[in-house]
């Protein structure tokens, strides 16, 4: 198992899995979690990094882009200067030969698997170093293999255009009780209203005050309508004169756990694939027309990060995904993180996969977030092996509370 991240401490996974997972599957597999090479007690390693330069996103504005600039070289520098030697080896093709160690060491001829979030496209890379050890592979909010990564990035702000027009419908609806517009024009101009005045004068909350690009930085939460309804109309009143509004949920592991995540994070983005560009400008250039083209966050996908300064190319070239593996992929129709179109990706890469589509199901992951429609095909797959018979569409039976 992989919880994705990346970056994410896996050893526990199997615990926090295992009442998520039908009887069937219980009895049927043995539940095995590791911490990836760099990760938890696998050699972590950080980078020193503070709570601004573990920010990934920064919203463009051509009079902060030399700090945006700085930010990532420093970035960079302090990884190489405190993990230089550890760096070029932690990579996706590095981590799914381990997976392939710890298959030979539990004496198995081949593995399943159950990868979440950027956990999907280690398993995919799985499948094409190793194709023929790979059994039953669940993929849950996947990641299109050919994008990784800088193009993951950027096409994370299309996908969240139409989420974005779903809820200034939703919020229209329910103009009664949220009060941000009868219609979905006017909740979007109540929305592009509070961005501009939030950026003239930050709205308070509960942990410090947000600009418009601030909040921007949380497109993500619009996979949920209702929260992000709640939250935006919390947002406005504070705007106006009310109580401050309640702050973001903030990362709950340990600053140590947070700087390990980010290290690794970016040495797995820079160190996976190339098409990192080297020139500033090039990012700004790509920042302003991803942000024309996407308003709601193109130049948060497109802005420029740690590696374009990184110090080594990468060793081996990007994975090219494209095999007949029988993997089951599972997606929410509404997930920002991992968008459906990203998961239309996997499938054309795992060309003997299944995708199971939840209609209507909101945010990021579908088995771990509990019962749902796609349940009985995850364990139909993962006890028999049987895969559907084509990619299917099943009506959401849940709502994520997240």
């Amino acid at each position: 198992m992989n919880p994705g991240g990346p970056g994410v401490q896996g050893l526990t996974m199997p615990v926090e899995m295992e009442p998520l997972l039908s009887p069937e599957v219980r009895d049927r597999f043995d539940l095995v979690g590791f911490d990836p090479r760099g990760v938890g007690q696998s050699s972590p390693i950080g980078c020193d990094l503070t709570a601004d330069e573990r920010t990934f996103q920064h919203p463009y504005a051509a009079e902060t882009f030399a700090k945006d600039v700085a930010r990532a070289r420093t970035v960079a520098d302090k990884c190489w200067a405190k993990a230089g030697d550890m760096l070029p080896h932690i990579t996706t093709r590095n981590t799914a030969r381990d997976m392939d160690v710890v298959r030979a060491a539990l004496g198995e001829r081949r593995i399943s698997y159950f990868g979440y979030s950027y956990g999907t496209y280690l398993g995919s890379v799985y499948t094409q170093m190793f194709p023929q050890r790979s059994d039953r592979f669940v993929l849950d909010s996947a990641l299109d293999p050919s994008l990784a990564w800088r193009g993951t990035l950027r096409s994370a702000a299309a996908g969240a255009e139409p989420a974005f027009t779903r809820w200034t419908e939703w919020a229209a609806a329910r103009h009664a009780a949220y009060g941000l517009g009868a219609t979905p024009a006017e909740v979007r101009k109540t929305y592009w209203d509070l961005i501009a005045r939030a950026d003239r004068t930050p709205v308070p909350t509960t942990n410090g005050a947000l600009s418009g690009g601030d909040i921007r930085t949380g497109y993500t939460g619009f996979s949920y309508v209702a929260t992000a309804t709640a939250w935006i109309a919390a947002l406005k009143a504070a705007s106006e004169g009310g109580p401050a509004a309640p702050a973001e949920p903030v990362p709950s592991g340990t600053e140590e756990q947070e700087n390990n995540q980010t290290a690794v994070t970016w040495a797995l983005f820079c160190g996976d694939a190339r098409g990192w560009p080297r020139d500033p400008e090039q990012y700004r250039r790509d920042a302003i027309r991803d942000r024309a083209a996407h308003p709601l966050a193109g130049d948060l996908g497109a802005g420029i990060q740690p590696c374009a300064f990184w110090k080594s190319p990468p060793r081996e070239a990007a994975t090219v995904v494209n095999n007949g593996v029988g993997a089951l992929i599972v997606q929410n129709q509404w997930d920002l993180r991992a968008t459906l179109a990203m998961a239309q990706g996997m499938r054309r890469a795992l060309h003997g996969a299944r995708l199971i589509t939840v209609a209507g199901g909101e945010g990021h992951g579908v088995v771990v977030a509990g019962p749902s429609c796609a349940g009985a095909d995850v364990t139909r797959y993962l006890t028999t092996g049987r895969l559907p018979a084509k990619d299917l569409t099943c009506g959401s039976q849940y709502r994520n509370p997240s």
